[in-house]
């Protein structure tokens, strides 16, 4: 893992702030190898390697107050919220699962018709998927893909979610 990591940051330095968890006395810990690349306060990139295959995902989560506000003003807007609703979009078509911790509900002050209903009742926001069986943790290039596939995802997270 930590090799992938390293020839990813060869690859483009913007991954290169990353994590791995060290083995633990748990079976979970012995069976998955798992990985983060910070890409800001509360977003980042998940790796989770196990005998499966290889899992990347894109996720804000953890969020303060202060952060859910911003997501929900970012996504209540027209342009910066259908911005992120095309990228999920495309990231859905291209195979990746969105998930996230929701609301039952919309939250208070806000319509329940809004053509964003479900997107606004999100605390946490991933994009996730398996990678391919065939993958494998040699091959840095199809890594790098999905990676940049979830890019733009992140980037605006960034932009509309954290502060500064």
């Amino acid at each position: 893992m930590i090799d992938l990591l390293n020839d990813l940051a060869d690859t483009d330095p913007f991954y290169q702030d990353f994590s791995v968890w060290r083995y633990a006395s748990t079976a979970y810990w012995w069976q998955n190898q798992c990985a983060i690349v910070r890409v800001g306060r509360n977003i980042e990139i998940g790796f989770r390697f196990n005998l499966d295959g290889l899992r990347v995902q894109a996720a804000w989560w953890y969020a303060d107050p202060e952060q859910i506000a911003r997501y929900r003003s970012a996504v209540a807007e027209q342009s910066s919220g259908g911005h992120l609703q095309e990228l999920l979009c495309s990231l859905t078509a291209q195979g990746y699962e969105v998930l996230g911790d929701t609301l039952r509900r919309v939250p208070r002050g806000i319509r329940p018709d809004h053509p964003r209903a479900d997107l606004l009742r999100h605390r946490s926001l991933i994009a996730a998927r398996e990678l391919e069986a065939d993958v494998s943790l040699v091959d840095v290039d199809p890594v790098h893909r999905s990676c940049e596939q979830l890019r733009p995802l992140l980037d605006w997270l960034r932009k509309n979610v954290t502060v500064g």
